[in-house]
């Protein structure tokens, strides 16, 4: 085993350094007891009570929430048949324009991709508001989902549908109950994406958001320039804890589920 010089030591504690040092100085000043950020004043948990008894930042985040809980499961719906469609419906007419309009968000820019759907917005006449909102995420988010999902059917294996098709199944009950648990990986992944990204999105949101639909990103953008106070330090604190313990939860679970398969294969080889 090659052991690690100090340069690519010395490099990877600088990166990681650069990467996390700073939300863990977020996260200490998070339980300062001071209305400065900078200042150290003493611990103290008083700004966790007033970020729960902050109703502009608790409707950002229900909104914030809601808007990425739909839009997710929209995207991934969506995604999942234009990935269908690219993947198994061969050569079509249009269908290079299609995979071309399914992939444009990739590579367009989130001010062009907002300043379109408002225009559009204001072109049919529909207010701004929640509804906008997700429909906007919906249609940038639905893009990556499609890719996550086309990489696991260009794997997949076709002669499984068409087992089940021999043996009775119409294809909707085929793809039930074959194709959908073995790429069903790649949907939640996709989906999980999706939901990230519109929990992240800021851009887009100012474009298609409405005076009543503010969503946390743009609250706490509001918020900062007009000065960090400890709540926004709180509110980043525990958004970090949730996703540290998502992480964790499903590394954990994926190291359980390979070492029980790897268990039951040697039980299996050792009863053969």
């Amino acid at each position: 085993m090659k052991r690690l010089s100090w340069f690519n030591a010395t490099s990877l504690t600088l990166g990681l350094a650069f990467l996390y040092l700073p939300m863990v100085i977020l996260v200490i000043y998070s339980f300062n007891a001071g209305k400065l950020v900078t200042v150290w004043a003493g611990f103290s948990t008083k700004w966790y009570g007033s970020l729960f008894q902050n109703e502009a930042f608790m409707n950002a985040a229900w909104v914030t929430l809601k808007v990425g809980f739909i839009s997710s499961c929209l995207a991934t719906i969506l995604g999942t048949m234009a990935a269908i469609v690219i993947v198994r419906a061969g050569r079509f007419p249009g269908r290079t324009l299609f995979s071309g309009m399914i992939y444009a968000p990739l590579v367009m820019p989130e001010v062009i991709t907002g300043l379109s759907l408002l225009l559009l917005f204001i072109a049919i006449g529909m207010d701004r508001g929640v509804l906008t909102i997700i429909l906007a995420h919906t249609t940038f988010s639905m893009c990556y989902v499609s890719v996550v999902v086309s990489s696991r059917l260009v794997a997949f294996d076709e002669s499984l549908e068409e087992a089940a098709l021999d043996l009775g199944c119409t294809p909707f009950d085929a793809f039930k109950s074959v194709t959908l648990p073995i790429i069903a990986p790649a949907v939640i992944s996709g989906w999980l994406l999706a939901f990230t990204l519109s929990l992240d999105d800021l851009v887009i949101a100012s474009f298609t958001s409405g005076p009543s639909s503010t969503t946390l990103p743009i609250k706490i953008f509001s918020a900062v320039r007009l000065g960090v106070s400890p709540e926004i330090n709180a509110l980043s604190t525990i958004m970090i804890g949730i996703v540290a313990f998502g992480v964790i939860t499903v590394s954990l679970t994926s190291k359980r589920a390979i070492t029980r398969a790897k268990r039951e294969e040697q039980k299996a080889f050792a009863d053969a």
